[in-house]
């Protein structure tokens, strides 16, 4: 079959779609496992899609061992962190003990490196707003205790084993494929970027800003915004250093800088020439006045040099995506 199989877990969902494509256009042979509950077929650019679940162990097995995988980039995953307050279980079902059956296949089927989406929300609400990667990690809603415990995992995992794995703990991911190829098509997103979008094309009647008390500069959430493009990137920026035989990471992935809500607001207006519709709401559960990442040890670990810094970049390709989606996909 040549080349290792490199498997995605949740590949056809937003940033997993994103990273697919970039390892098929890098030559990789890339295989995408995917329950479709929230991703979508026409999202796999490149290599074969099975759909089925990561809980299913003998599927998962069967893929790994028919396909020749080498590698797993584990993304399969629920993601809304007020879902996860109502509904804990559901993420440590789904996200936690997912993780943990993906990680029991892997180690029955001599899988020796894994690439695993974590989060920021496992730190919680650090000192100042900024965490690093020793900051410690407290998190404050499921949908962060659930990452946590599945990193936890992968720790132990790999100290009793021959596993080596890189977690990338990703701050606030939006933007969308540059070349409006692929992009964030989740239905009820709230994302941010997302929500502006679609208020942008008329899907939306405004946008509502959870909090505007916090102890902020303009009173709303600030977030280390990072173009999607750039989180794909920083997976093939994994997959060679354990291709080089390096031990076991956790990065921080983000740029280390911060934007306010409302900031990010002002940038889609410009974006789409005209200023939104905004609703002020009271703060959601779970979610802190500032999470901002501190990014050196990513550039140094991993040689990752982002592409697409720029707040007005991601929003420009967010919007650009939901105008190509309106078209698409028009409101039923």
């Amino acid at each position: 079959m040549g080349a290792e199989g490199i498997l995605v877990t949740g590949g056809a969902g937003y940033i997993g779609s994103h990273v697919v494509r970039q390892l098929g256009a890098s030559g990789e042979r890339v295989v995408t496992l995917d329950n479709l509950s929230r991703g979508f077929r026409d999202a796999v650019t490149y290599g074969p899609l099975v759909v089925g679940d990561t809980s299913d162990r003998e599927l998962v097995r069967r893929v790994l061992r028919e396909h020749s995988i080498g590698i797993v980039m584990h993304f399969a995953a629920l993601t809304v962190v007020s879902e996860s307050v109502a509904d804990p279980l559901k993420y440590y079902s789904n996200n936690t003990a997912g993780t943990g059956t993906v990680l029991e296949c892997c180690l029955a089927e001599g899988v020796d490196r894994f690439v695993f989406s974590s989060s920021a929300a496992v730190y919680g609400v650090p000192n100042g707003g900024i965490a690093d990667e020793d900051t410690p990690t407290a998190p404050i809603n499921p949908y962060g205790s659930s990452k946590l415990m599945s990193e936890w995992m992968l720790r132990d995992v790999s100290a009793a084993s021959g596993l080596r794995h890189v977690a990338l703990r990703y701050f606030n991911v939006g933007g969308s494929d540059p070349g409006g190829r692929i992009g964030q098509s989740t239905p009820q997103a709230t994302l941010l970027t997302k929500v502006a979008a679609e208020h942008v094309v008329g899907k939306r009647p405004d946008v509502p800003i959870f909090g505007t008390d916090y102890p902020t500069p303009d009173g709303t959430g600030v977030r280390d915004y990072i173009h999607v493009e750039d989180v794909a990137a920083a997976h093939l920026a994994a997959l060679a250093y354990l291709r080089a035989g390096r031990p076991s990471v956790t990065l921080n992935c983000g740029y280390g800088r911060g934007h306010s809500v409302r900031e990010v607001l002002a940038a889609v207006g410009r974006a789409a020439g005209r200023p939104l519709v905004t609703r002020e709401e009271a703060r959601r559960p779970g979610d802190p006045p500032t999470l901002i990442a501190r990014a050196d040890r990513i550039r140094e670990t991993l040689g990752w040099v982002p592409r697409y810094e720029g707040l007005d970049q991601l929003v420009r390709d967010a919007l650009r995506w939901e105008h190509r989606l309106q078209a698409e996909r028009p409101p039923i």
